[in-house]
């Protein structure tokens, strides 16, 4: 299975980066997972309904030309869809059976998606209703398909 993590901006944390690094390594006996980053767009703190709009439009176009057209998209969204870590296990199950072996997680910026994003994607899932910094999610997201693929092997994993 390959996965691509598709993220806008570039994370500068070094505590992130390296809980990241740390489940890479651990999904490299599962998967091929790809850390994939586009630019934010430069914006000021305070923008206007269009203006939000056209920053989104922009960070959409850069997402959307790193995904395939056989590519599988979940974007994260919070009006997605909650799933538990057995859930999100049993979808990557699902599609690893129906022959589904290209699957991108979209991550948006500080503002979220574009409506182009949202819709080329094939599901959207919400870790929570509570919001969340994009680059936290990161660690959060990788965390989760390392769980989903130890919990799909039947192997331990902390509950």
């Amino acid at each position: 299975m390959n996965i691509s993590i598709i993220t806008v901006g570039k994370l500068k944390e070094k505590y992130l980066i390296q809980g990241i690094a740390e489940y890479l390594k651990r999904l490299t006996a599962y998967a091929k997972v790809d850390m994939i980053e586009v630019a934010d767009e430069k914006a000021p703190e305070e923008l206007s309904e269009l203006e939000m709009i056209q920053v989104k439009q922009k960070e959409g176009e850069r997402i959307l030309a790193k995904i395939s057209q056989d590519t599988y998209v979940i974007a994260l969204a919070i009006q997605g869809k909650m799933q538990s870590s057995e859930e999100l296990a049993e979808t990557l199950d699902k599609l690893a059976t129906y022959g589904k072996s290209k699957i991108a997680f979209i991550i948006g910026g500080s503002l979220g998606l574009s409506d182009e994003v949202l819709k080329r994607s094939n599901e959207k899932l919400s870790f929570s209703k509570m919001t969340f910094p994009h680059q936290l999610m990161r660690l959060i997201l990788v965390e989760q398909i390392y769980r989903a693929f130890r919990i799909n092997r039947g192997e331990p994993y902390h509950k």
